[in-house]
């Protein structure tokens, strides 16, 4: 037995769902939504993970991907424009600690069912903010969004599809006149077009150049994400307007 099948809870995702859109930093609600609706989506990504020869190795060596990336000063003398060194960058500028999503993935209804699907869990848990370096989506309301799109795309998550759809549509009112949705279509073009995430060797990636190896992932420059992000940037804050919600953590 890899993990408990988890019973599916409409009401309670729906309602972590409300309290996620009305407080995007509360990210243990991100936790409870996957939890209520992923069913045996989890497991299904575990399956196809340990048959993978990334996934047997670093089950076998029991590999824990935090104890690297709360290595800061390993991580700050990486050479400009690494993966680990861009992420260092990210989360300095962002005010964040590679422990921050510990804390917040730890609810009452998670049953790992074995060491080796939780060490797979809580990896997935882990790489989420190598995810925001490695694709080019920032961290603000319209970069979330597009990163969770972009991991959809590749492995079936009812849960993370929920809170994507639910962010484009806020993110479309709080940027009006701007093309959100295609920027997420994009995103869900890309994910598919990508390597499948959940399969990389990110302990091995990280003294890598971004620049080698997303072309080497199929990992393509998120163009429209990009483009809005500018126009705004060209519009603040001169006259004192507050930033954009939806861009303003960028």
């Amino acid at each position: 037995m890899t993990a408990q099948k988890n019973r599916i809870r409409p009401i309670a995702a729906i309602k972590a769902v409300r309290a996620l859109l009305k407080n995007p930093e509360d990210t243990r609600q991100v936790f409870l939504v996957t939890e209520a609706l992923n069913g045996n989506a989890g497991i299904r990504s575990f399956e196809r993970f340990r048959k993978s020869a990334v996934g047997r190795a670093v089950l076998s060596e029991r590999r824990v991907l935090l104890d690297h990336l709360r290595d800061q000063d390993r991580l700050a003398r990486l050479p400009v424009g690494t993966l680990g060194r861009d992420y260092y960058e990210f989360m300095s500028r962002e005010g964040l600690t590679a422990d921050g999503l510990v804390e917040a993935s730890k609810t009452e209804n998670f049953k790992p069912g074995s060491d080796e699907f939780r060490l797979f869990a809580e990896r997935g848990r882990d790489w989420h903010d190598l995810q925001h370096a490695l694709t080019g989506y920032g961290r603000n309301g319209l970069g979330e969004v597009c990163v969770l799109t972009f991991l959809c795309a590749q492995s079936w998550n009812p849960g993370l599809l929920l809170i994507a759809i639910a962010g484009m549509f806020k993110t479309a009112k709080e940027l009006p006149g701007q093309p959100v949705k295609r920027a997420v279509w994009e995103a869900w073009r890309h994910g598919r077009k990508a390597a499948w995430l959940p399969g990389l060797d990110w302990e091995a990636l990280l003294s890598r150049q971004l620049d080698e190896i997303r072309p080497e992932l199929g990992v393509r420059t998120p163009v429209i994400y990009q483009q809005i992000v500018a126009a705004f940037a060209q519009r603040t804050p001169a006259n004192g307007e507050r930033p954009t919600p939806a861009l303003a953590a960028e």
